[in-house]
């Protein structure tokens, strides 16, 4: 099993928000995690990248086995740990291949930064994060720009994935990578993601969303609904379909 959540409660801002949440991934899978306004969606992906802002109050967070709770966020990146943010920062003066190239060098274990082979190696990455960027229909000088500076909002989900495609993580957390894209915009991610997995096919998959719509274009392996707080539902994408036609509702009056 690559992730496990057993029972993880988390608060922030004094306020209890993950209530008891399980939640099980295994290696080569896609999940998706839908659910309405305030349900801690977000919360979770933040959780599991390990912000500070929120305080793990009990349960067990796992990957590979190993407790990650007290690990930091670079820490959970080099165990392979990947967040596609829902809001990306914007970083003036750093660029998005310098950005890369460093967490490419920080996540290997044999560095040789003056190497002989240091010059090919740099060339080798830009090629690849070249033809990345334009498999996401990303201009050449896009890599050469500064992280999320002036970028469009579609263009910042697309950088999201870029991101994921170059440092090739165990685990990619995608917080609503598909909101802001339009209809070419979302065919172009959902096709990445799909050679990605084909590419990678023990890495898994976390895609939180709010729209069935992107599930035309993926094969999920299951998909939870969390309300309030706590996973109240998972089954295959006909849940998904469900939630398109009906919403919430269900789940949210038992919740009351």
């Amino acid at each position: 099993m690559l992730f496990r959540l057993n029972k993880l409660s988390v608060s922030g801002n004094g306020k209890q928000i993950l209530k008891g949440v399980d939640l099980k991934i295994n290696t080569g899978e896609i999940h998706i995690l839908m659910g309405p306004n305030g349900s801690g969606k977000t919360t979770l992906a933040q959780v599991v990248m390990g912000n500070p802002l929120f305080k793990v109050s009990g349960g067990m967070l796992e990957v590979l086995g190993k407790d990650i709770k007290r690990l930091g966020a670079d820490k959970r990146a080099k165990l392979g740990i990947f967040l596609g943010f829902q809001q990306p920062v914007e970083v003036p003066g750093v660029s998005m291949f310098n950005v890369l190239h460093k967490a490419e060098l920080a996540k290997s274990k044999k560095q040789k930064a003056k190497s002989k082979n240091s010059g090919n190696s740099i060339k080798n990455f830009r090629e690849q994060l070249l033809e990345s960027a334009s498999s996401l229909k990303l201009a050449d000088d896009f890599i050469g720009r500064s992280l999320n500076v002036d970028f469009s909002g579609g263009e910042k989900k697309r950088s999201e994935i870029l991101q994921m495609l170059a440092l090739k993580p165990k685990l990619a957390i995608l917080d609503e990578i598909d909101s802001g894209l339009d209809i070419d915009g979302l065919k172009t991610v959902a096709s990445v993601i799909n050679q990605f997995k084909k590419d990678n096919p023990r890495s898994s998959i976390l895609l939180i969303t709010h729209y069935e719509r992107i599930l035309k274009y993926l094969k999920p392996d299951h998909v939870h609904v969390i309300v309030n707080g706590k996973i109240v539902k998972s089954g295959q994408i006909a849940l998904a379909k469900q939630i398109e036609d009906g919403g919430y509702k269900r789940w949210l009056v038992s919740e009351i």
